[in-house]
């Protein structure tokens, strides 16, 4: 898969992120900010010397979103139709040599969160458990040593209508 894949849910995320940075936040913080200018000396100002830094934290955030959303190729899982591979957007149940077994849903680099059990497209992990079957034995190279992974079960999303 070539680009930056990512959700639908995950572009909603960014989108809804940067929405809140240009038309919260950073309106709030430049009128602190030009409140703060109207103090007089800006050199010992807290307020405005924070304020512009956390506006150049905000552009630059915008920024960066800005980009990841210009290269980001949206992709549905629930329109995946080669549902007997592990493919971007399916969650995959795995085992390991020593029986422990983990479930984990193949999603954009963006919206990666190991905590939630999201684990991005480019990862060690999901590059080696690409195009893999049920039942297929995959071996992962990891800084601790290589895993053996056997792919217990893959789940796909319900498809949407229409």
């Amino acid at each position: 898969m070539d680009g930056n894949p990512i959700t639908p849910a995950g572009m909603a995320a960014m989108r809804a992120r940067y929405e809140q940075l240009i038309h919260g936040d950073r309106p709030v913080i430049v009128e602190v900010v030009r409140w703060a200018a109207g103090n007089g000396d800006r050199s010992e100002n807290g307020d405005y010397i924070y304020g512009r830094q956390k506006l150049r934290e905000i552009d630059r955030e915008l920024g960066h979103l800005a980009k990841r959303m210009t290269a980001a190729r949206v992709v549905d899982p629930a329109r995946q139709t080669e549902r007997g591979k592990v493919l971007f957007g399916c969650s995959v149940e795995i085992a390991d040599d020593d029986g422990n077994r983990r479930t984990f849903t193949l999603v954009g680099d963006d919206e990666q969160d190991a905590a939630a059990n999201l684990i991005g497209w480019s990862a060690p992990i999901a590059r080696a458990l690409r195009g893999a079957r049920l039942g297929d034995m995959r071996i992962v190279r990891l800084p601790g040593g290589d895993k053996n992974l056997e792919i217990v079960t893959i789940i796909w999303p319900a498809e949407h209508p229409g």
